[in-house]
């Protein structure tokens, strides 16, 4: 893991379990995710469309096995998820502002039930201006909802009713790949999500971003 990346991480987690250092700690993650973020924008700015469904690691295990394209869509549709379904109990901004239509997606979900070539034929479909739209308004909303939180909202973990109601909306597959993360996620609290997906979760993807962007141009 990048080391700076890495530290930053560290500090943030060590920040959140003092009340008095919970400001601090979420000034840590937010100058985090604005690092990671900055790594996103630069492929927009020095890649091809082609780049961002190429899969040069198609057959090799880890977060790299995936493209770019894929890559962002995962990270923010489970940030959406997370952040709306089951910390915010309101209406994720996916379906709120009506992404699937725009950014061209055939699925709903985090993507995780697909593999290999389906991974690469999905990538083709995306509009990369629109998801782009989409990830700008998910870190943003998480972002205003993270900052207002108390220190005992960490504490706070996901109910049974709101577990539930993740599973109606269909938003994980029922693949054996995928369903594994309604249990995940709802075994933690607020603090642990945090961690993952919102930071250690996109520190792990860009990184593999970064794997498949070096491959394609050495």
């Amino acid at each position: 893991m990048n080391k700076k990346w890495s530290d930053l991480n560290k500090t943030m987690q060590e920040q959140l379990k003092k009340e008095a250092d919970l400001q601090a700690g979420i000034n840590t993650l937010f100058a985090l995710r604005n690092q990671l973020m900055d790594i996103l924008f630069s492929f927009r700015q020095n890649l091809t469309r082609e780049d961002f469904d190429a899969i040069p690691f198609m057959n090799a295990n880890g977060y790299h096995c995936k493209t770019i394209a894929y890559s962002i869509w995962h990270i923010f549709r489970i940030e959406d998820i997370v952040v709306h379904t089951l910390i915010k109990e309101d209406e994720q901004i996916f379906f709120k502002n009506g992404y699937q239509k725009r950014i061209g997606s055939p699925i709903i979900t985090t993507g995780n039930e697909l593999v290999k070539q389906q991974i690469a034929d999905f990538s083709k479909k995306l509009d990369l201006n629109e998801l782009y739209a989409y990830i700008l308004e998910v870190k943003q909303s998480t972002e205003q909802i993270v900052k207002k939180f108390v220190f005992k909202d960490l504490k706070r973990k996901i109910t049974d009713e709101r577990k539930e109601i993740l599973k109606s909306l269909h938003v994980v597959s029922e693949d054996e790949k995928a369903f594994w993360l309604i249990d995940y996620w709802c075994g933690k609290d607020i603090r642990g999500l945090i961690q993952m997906p919102f930071s250690r979760h996109w520190i792990m993807h860009v990184e593999a971003c970064l794997k498949i962007q070096n491959k394609i141009h050495p």
